[in-house]
C-alpha cells in the first residue's frame, strides 16, 4: 500500500513539474514575440479588446520581375494658379457665348454658275436690328444667290446692299424677325497694341461657329485689296491700317469678326499669306475704324467715297527706296514723309499749289522724279510714309474736308490748306 502511494505521489510531482515547464516556455515566447518581426498582431475592434499572435512564415522569395524605380511625379501647382487659368478660360467661353449668336455663315452661288450648287462660303456678323450684316467684298461680289445661316441653324436669303473693293468690305441684308438679330459691339481699332490677345470666330471650311485665339502681330500693314478682287484694276489704291494677326484663319473665315477680350469687334478677317492656300501663321484683318466709316456709306447709298489729294509718289516698300534710304542717296532734306513725284491735273493738290518733281534720276534701277514737295505732316501729325498718310485720311476725313499739309520745299517748311476731293473710281 505504501509503495502504491509513493508511485501516485511521484506521478503528481511529474505532472506539476511539466506544468511549470510549460508556463515558463509560454512566458519566454510571449516576451520574445514582442520584438520578432515574423509575428503579426491582430486586434478586433470592440468595447473589449483582446490580442492573439499568429506566426508568419519567414521565407523570402526572389521576385520574378523587378519593377524599375518610379520617377518622382511633379508637384501639383498651387490652387491659385489653377484658378487663374480657369478665369482666363472663362473669359474665352464668355466671349464665345455672347458673340457667336451674332456671327453667321454665308454661302454663295456665283452669277456664272450653271447650277444651284454652293460655289463658295465665308463669314459675317450682324450690324443692327434692321438685318444688315457685314462681310468681305470678295465673299459676295459675284453672288447670284446668298444664303445666311445663323448659329442655331436657321437659314435666310440675303441681298447685297453695297460693296467696296478698296476696303474689301460689303454689307448684305436679311429679312428676318428682329429678335433673331443680335448686333455686335464695334471697338476702336486705333487703340489696339501689338501683343494684345484676340479671338476670331467664323466658319473655316464651312465648319460653323469655330473659335480660335492669338495675338496682334503687327499694325499699319497695307493690302492691295482691290487688285486681289479685280486683277484687271489699273490704278490700285492700297487698303491701309491693316492689322496682322496670328490666330488660325482659313478659307471660310473671311468676313468674320476679330475680337478683343471685351468681345468688341476690332477687325474683320480678310486675307492670309500662304503658299499652300491654308493658314501658315500670317493673317490680316481690316480695322474696325475702316468698317465704321465705310459700312454706313454702303447702307446709305451702296458705295463708298474716299478723300483724294491727287498726287503720285514712290512705292517706299521696295528695298532701298524708303525715304530714309533716298535721303542719304539723293541728299533729300527730309528722312520721313511722302515725296511727291507728280501732281495730277485738276486735282485738290494742284489747286492748293503742291509741286511735283522736275528732275529724273535712277535709284537701284528704278526711275524717280525728284525736286518735288515732301509732305511731312497732316494737321500737325507727323507721318512716316504714304501708308500713314492714307490711314489718316481714310479713317478721319471725307471728301470736302479741309486739311493742313506741312511740306518741305527746298530749304523751306510750309503749311498749305487742301480741300479734299472724291477719289476717282
Amino acid at each position: 500500500m505504501a509503495n502504491r502511494l509513493l508511485v501516485v505521489f511521484g506521478l503528481v510531482l511529474l505532472v506539476l513539474a511539466a506544468a511549470l515547464a510549460l508556463v515558463e516556455i509560454n512566458n519566454s515566447t510571449e516576451d520574445s514575440s514582442q520584438d520578432d518581426p515574423s509575428v503579426i498582431h491582430l486586434r478586433t475592434v470592440s468595447d473589449h479588446t483582446e490580442s492573439r499572435d499568429f506566426r508568419a512564415v519567414n521565407n523570402p522569395v526572389e521576385p520574378v520581375y523587378q519593377w524599375p524605380a518610379q520617377a518622382p511625379t511633379a508637384t501639383p501647382v498651387p490652387v491659385e494658379y489653377i484658378n487663374q487659368a480657369r478665369a482666363a478660360e472663362e473669359v474665352l467661353v464668355n466671349i464665345y457665348e455672347r458673340v457667336n449668336r451674332s456671327v453667321v455663315n454665308i454661302e454663295v452661288v456665283d452669277r456664272g454658275s450653271r447650277s444651284d450648287f454652293i460655289d463658295s462660303s465665308g463669314s459675317g456678323f450682324v450690324l443692327d436690328r434692321e438685318g444688315h450684316i457685314a462681310t468681305n467684298a470678295h465673299v459676295v461680289i459675284d453672288a447670284r444667290e446668298i444664303l445666311v445661316t445663323f448659329s442655331d441653324g436657321f437659314v435666310a436669303s440675303a441681298e447685297i446692299i453695297g460693296v467696296d473693293e478698296y476696303s474689301d468690305l460689303a454689307v448684305i441684308k436679311v429679312d428676318v424677325d428682329p429678335e433673331r438679330l443680335i448686333p455686335v459691339i464695334i471697338g476702336d481699332s486705333s487703340e489696339v497694341r501689338i501683343g494684345q490677345s484676340i479671338v476670331a470666330i467664323g466658319n473655316p471650311f464651312g465648319l460653323r461657329s469655330s473659335m480660335t485665339t492669338g495675338i496682334i502681330s503687327a499694325t499699319g500693314r497695307t493690302l492691295e485689296s482691290q487688285a486681289l478682287i479685280n486683277p484687271s484694276t489699273q490704278d490700285v489704291y492700297n487698303n491701309p491700317a491693316i492689322i496682322q494677326i496670328d490666330a488660325d484663319v482659313n478659307p471660310g473665315n473671311s468676313g468674320g469678326p476679330i475680337l478683343d477680350l471685351e468681345g468688341r469687334v476690332i477687325g474683320i478677317a480678310t486675307a492670309i499669306r500662304s503658299d499652300s492656300g491654308i493658314f501658315e501663321g500670317v493673317a490680316y484683318a481690316v480695322p474696325s475704324n475702316t468698317l465704321s466709316r465705310i459700312a454706313p456709306q454702303l447702307i446709305e447709298r451702296g458705295f463708298a467715297e474716299y478723300p483724294w489729294l491727287g498726287i503720285r509718289t514712290i512705292d517706299h516698300s521696295q528695298p532701298g527706296l524708303s525715304m530714309g534710304a533716298l535721303s542719304v542717296e539723293l541728299g533729300l532734306p527730309a528722312q520721313n514723309g511722302v515725296l511727291i513725284q507728280d501732281v495730277l491735273d485738276d486735282s485738290p493738290a494742284e489747286e492748293a499749289g503742291l509741286r511735283g518733281g522736275d528732275t529724273n534720276v535712277t535709284v537701284r534701277g528704278i526711275p524717280i522724279r525728284v525736286g518735288g514737295d515732301i509732305i511731312v505732316a497732316i494737321n500737325g501729325l507727323f507721318i512716316a510714309d504714304l501708308d500713314e498718310l492714307l490711314e489718316y485720311l481714310v479713317q478721319n476725313h471725307a471728301p470736302g474736308d479741309v486739311v493742313t499739309l506741312t511740306i518741305v520745299r527746298g530749304d523751306e517748311t510750309l503749311d498749305l490748306d487742301v480741300e479734299l476731293g472724291i477719289r476717282p473710281n
